[in-house]
This record gives C-alpha cells, sequence and structure tokens, in this order.
C-alpha cells in the first residue's frame, strides 16, 4: 500500500491557496485556530442552504476579514444587509470584540466548484433520488468545460426493509407467578 497524501496540502503553492492567511505567534496559534474553527462552523450552519464553497480568514493586528465564496450572494447579505449586520455582531462575540470585515465573492460557475458539485449531489441522494442518476447529472453538467471524477463509497444499493418492522420475540425465562 503507497503512502497517501493529503490533496490540499499537495497542491499548496502551486495552484491552490491557504484557507486561514495570517501568522501567529506560538502563544497566540491555538487560540487562533480555535477561533477560526469556531468561525467557519458558524458560518457554514448559519448559510448552510446558500451554497457556501469555501470561506477565508485573513487576520491583521487588531481585526478579522472573512470572506465567503458562495454562489447565492443574495441569502447571504439578505434584505437591506441585515443578515451581514447580524452575522458580524455575532463573529465580533467569537473574536472577543475585535473588528469584523465580511466579504462575499459570487461564484459565476457554480457547476465547476467541486466543493457544490459534491454538496448538491448529496443533497440529491438525502432526497431518495437515484445515486447514479445524480452523479450522471454531476458529471455532465461539468463534463466539458473540466475534467471530472465522480465517486461514492458506502453501501449504494441499501434498502429498508419492506413493511413495518416486527415486535421483539417473548422472553425464553418464564415469567415467575
Amino acid at each position: 500500500m503507497g503512502q497517501k497524501v493529503n490533496p490540499i496540502g499537495f497542491r499548496l503553492g502551486v495552484n491552490r491557496d491557504w484557507r486561514a492567511r495570517w501568522y501567529a505567534s506560538p502563544q497566540e496559534l491555538p487560540a487562533f485556530l480555535h477561533s477560526d474553527l469556531e468561525i467557519r462552523s458558524y458560518v457554514k450552519k448559519k448559510l448552510q442552504f446558500a451554497a457556501v464553497s469555501k470561506i477565508v480568514i485573513e487576520r491583521a493586528w487588531n481585526s478579522i476579514r472573512v470572506t465567503i465564496h458562495t454562489a447565492r450572494p443574495g441569502i447571504v447579505i439578505g434584505r437591506k444587509g441585515a443578515e451581514i449586520e447580524k452575522m458580524t455582531e455575532e463573529i465580533s462575540k467569537m473574536a472577543q470584540g475585535k473588528q469584523i470585515k465580511i466579504d462575499i465573492q459570487e461564484i459565476k460557475a457554480p457547476e465547476l466548484d467541486a466543493q457544490l458539485v459534491a454538496e448538491n449531489v448529496a443533497l440529491q441522494i438525502e432526497r431518495r433520488i437515484a445515486y447514479r442518476r445524480a452523479m450522471k447529472k454531476a458529471v455532465q453538467t461539468a463534463i466539458g468545460k473540466i475534467g471530472v471524477k465522480c465517486w461514492m463509497c458506502k453501501k449504494e444499493e441499501a434498502t429498508e426493509p419492506a413493511g413495518p418492522t416486527l415486535p421483539p420475540p417473548p422472553p425464553l425465562v418464564p415469567e415467575e407467578v
């Protein structure tokens, strides 16, 4: 069995960039990492239906810039920027009152973004659409523009039992009278 290489680490500096752009001293590093994870999980949970592809966090002396790459910027911004204001306040609380700036980058071609394609296929499978059909459709929409490889692990032909489940059998030990 060969050695496995992390695909993101393998491409860093060549055709992929870091998702966190900051430098910290060894004493600050754990706090910054935990803060980044908390911010990312909050944004992903808050914007789960906004087709968020990636979240880039940049830190300066007393400010944090969060760039959200999304296919649906209207959902992220909200009416008159209300959602952005709420998110800015919440993230500022998470980051101990630092100044927060949220930028939104629109993804022009969401069918070419691997994260969005994978989430779309997963959503279709959750809605009980045939997995082969969902994967073939995802591949067909992207095949002319980029190279695509789509595969799925887990049990593919899993079916639920037909009909209701039976009650458990009676105990083998007789009850005392």
